[in-house]
C-alpha cells in the first residue's frame, strides 16, 4: 500500500529544499483539473518550454496542456479519433495524446505519483538522498526529470537495448544512468540491479513503478478522469462506451480502467502484451520490440481481478506500422485509402507502444463486433520523437519503404488484424494471471503471502488505495503552506 507515515525531521529538510529551489507541488486535483492552478503559476508557464528544467513545469503534469512545445497554457484533453479507413472497424477508437507532457510521455505523471507521497510525508529527502528510477523506458525519463526539478540526484535504470533517443536525453538530465542487459522483456535484471543498490550503502530511495501504488493512483485519479472527460465530449445519446485497451508495462495506465468501470459498469478492461512474450496469455516468455512494456512477470500494481480480457499483439505489426505511419510512401498510401490530411498529421503522435494500443482496440472491436455507436478508449503513450533512430535502423536493415511495402503493411497489419491471441477472462482465468505475481513478488522481491491474497480476496484493497487521493492532496497543501512559511 501507500505509506503516509510522517517523518517530521526529513519533511522539514524537504521543505527547506523546496524553498531554496522555489518549487511547490501540484495536487492531484490540479493535475486532473488545471483550472484550479494558481494564476501566478499560469503566468510563469507562459515563458517556459514544455521540456524545460524549470520547477514550474511540475504543474504541466496533466493531460490538459496546450499542444505546443513552449509557452502553452491549459485547455481540453488532447486526443484524436482513428477513422475506419485506417482501423478497418466501425467502432470509434479514441486515443489520448501522451506527447504533450514534459519529456514527451505520460510516464512523467506516473513517476510523480510515486514520488509525491514520499516527498510530502518526509520519507524522501531531495536535499540528501538519491532517487532511483528502474524502468523499461519512459518512466525513468520521467523520474529523472521530476528529480531534476526538485534539485535532487537521480539514477535512471533501463535496458541497454532501448532506443538511442532515451539515452541521449537522459545524459543531460539524470545524475547517473545504469544500462542493464537485454531489452523490454528483461525486467528481472532491472530488479536485480535495484537489489544491488539497496545493499550498496548509498543513501537512496528506489521508486519501482512495478510495485509503487502511486503509479496506480496517478492513473486512476488523473488519466481515468481525463478519459471520462473525453468520453462525455464525444459520445452521443445512443453511444456506448465499450472499454479501454492498454498494453501493460508497469500496469499503471490500466488503472484508468478501474475508474472508467466505476462510471460505466458494463465496460471492459483489456490488457495487452506482445505475442513474442505471452505471459498473461500462455504463462510464456520471450523477447520483443514493443518498447516500454516490460514482461515475463505480472506487475504488483495490476488489479487483475478487474481485468476482463487479455490479448497479444505481434511486435512486427507495431514495427511495420511505424514505417507506414511515418515514411512518405506510407502516408501517400493512407491518403489513397481515404485517410484525411488532418488524421495523417496526427500519426507522429504514436510511438511503438501507442501503435500496439491502437491495434488492441481494433482487435477488441472485431472480437465483440462493435458498431459505430461503440466507443473504445486507449492511449498514445509517447510519440515518434522517441524512435527516429528505429526508423533509420529499419531502413538500413530492410531498405527504403516503398509503395509496395505500404500496401503490404496496411492490409496485413491494419485490415488483417485477426482474432488470434485473444482470451476473455472468467473468474479462474483472472486468478491464474493474478497467481503469477507470486513467483516474482513473494518468492523474489519480498512481498508477503498475506498481501497477495488480500489483493484477490479483500474487496476493500483496491478501493482503499483509490481513497488516498484526498489525504495525499491535504498533505501536499500542507507541504506548500510550509514552503510559504519557511
Amino acid at each position: 500500500m501507500i505509506d503516509l507515515t510522517v517523518n517530521e525531521s526529513v519533511l522539514r529538510s524537504a521543505v527547506i529544499q523546496a524553498k531554496a529551489r522555489n518549487f511547490k507541488i501540484p495536487t492531484f486535483k490540479q493535475m486532473r483539473d488545471p483550472s484550479l492552478v494558481p494564476e501566478e503559476v499560469k503566468k510563469r508557464l507562459g515563458s517556459v518550454g514544455l521540456w524545460d528544467l524549470d520547477p514550474v513545469n511540475l504543474y504541466r503534469i496533466t493531460w490538459h496542456n496546450d499542444p505546443t512545445p513552449s509557452g502553452g497554457g491549459f485547455g481540453g484533453v488532447n486526443y484524436f479519433e482513428v477513422p475506419p479507413e485506417v482501423s478497418g472497424v466501425d467502432a470509434r477508437i479514441i486515443m489520448l495524446e501522451g506527447k504533450w507532457f514534459p519529456t514527451g510521455a505520460h510516464k512523467v505523471g506516473a513517476a510523480f505519483g510515486c514520488l509525491v507521497p514520499r516527498l510530502v510525508s518526509g520519507q524522501f529527502d531531495p536535499a540528501t538522498q538519491k532517487a532511483v528510477w528502474p524502468s523499461t523506458g519512459n518512466y525513468c525519463r520521467g523520474g529523472a526529470y521530476d528529480s531534476n526539478l526538485l534539485g535532487c540526484e537521480s539514477i535512471a535504470i533501463l535496458p541497454e537495448g532501448m532506443s538511442a533517443e532515451r539515452f541521449h536525453w537522459l545524459e543531460s538530465v539524470a545524475g547517473e544512468i545504469i544500462r542493464t542487459p537485454g531489452t523490454e522483456s528483461n525486467v528481472k535484471e532491472i530488479f536485480d540491479k535495484c537489489n544491488e543498490l539497496r545493499v550498496s550503502g548509498e543513501d537512496l530511495v528506489i521508486f519501482n513503478q512495478f510495485d509503487e501504488f502511486g503509479n496506480y493512483l496517478w492513473h486512476y485519479s488523473v488519466t481515468g478522469p481525463a478519459m471520462f472527460e473525453v468520453l462525455r465530449e464525444v459520445m452521443g445519446p445512443l453511444d456506448r462506451f465499450a472499454g479501454v485497451t492498454l498494453t501493460t508495462g508497469s500496469a499503471g495506465t490500466i488503472a484508468s480502467g478501474d475508474y472508467l468501470k466505476q462510471q460505466y459498469p458494463n465496460s471492459k478492461i483489456v490488457a495487452g502484451e506482445a505475442t513474442e512474450c505471452p505471459t498473461m496469455l500462455y504463462n510464456g516468455f520471450g523477447e520483443h520490440r514493443i518498447e516500454g512494456i516490460g514482461d515475463k512477470h505480472i506487475p504488483w500494481i495490476h488489479n487483475v481481478r478487474n481485468t476482463d480480457m487479455v490479448m497479444g499483439i505481434d511486435d512486427e505489426s507495431s514495427i511495420s506500422l511505424i514505417r507506414l505511419f511515418n515514411e512518405p510512401a506510407g502516408l501517400a498510401y493512407l491518403a489513397a485509402q481515404g485517410a484525411s490530411a488532418a488524421f495523417i498529421e496526427k500519426l507522429p503522435l504514436l510511438g511503438i507502444s501507442g501503435v500496439a494500443n491502437m491495434l488492441m482496440a481494433i482487435k477488441f472491436a472485431k472480437w465483440y463486433e462493435l458498431t459505430g455507436n461503440d466507443v473504445v478508449m486507449t492511449v498514445g503513450t509517447d510519440s515518434m520523437e522517441m524512435y527516429g533512430s528505429r526508423l533509420a535502423e529499419l531502413n538500413d536493415e530492410r531498405g527504403e519503404f516503398t509503395a509496395h511495402d505500404a500496401a503490404a503493411a496496411y492490409h496485413q497489419h491494419l485490415m488483417g488484424q485477426s482474432l488470434q491471441h485473444v482470451q476473455e477472462l472468467d473468474y479462474y482465468e483472472r486468478k491464474r494471471v493474478h497467481n503469477l505475481k507470486y513467483y516474482t513478488w513473494v518468492e523474489q522481491q519480498g512481498k508477503t503471502y498475506e498481501e497477495i491474497q488480500s489483493q484477490w480476496y479483500d474487496s476493500d484493497y483496491w478501493t482503499g488505495i483509490q481513497a488516498l487521493v484526498d489525504p495525499i492532496d491535504e498533505m501536499i497543501e500542507s507541504f506548500n503552506a510550509s514552503v510559504d512559511e519557511a
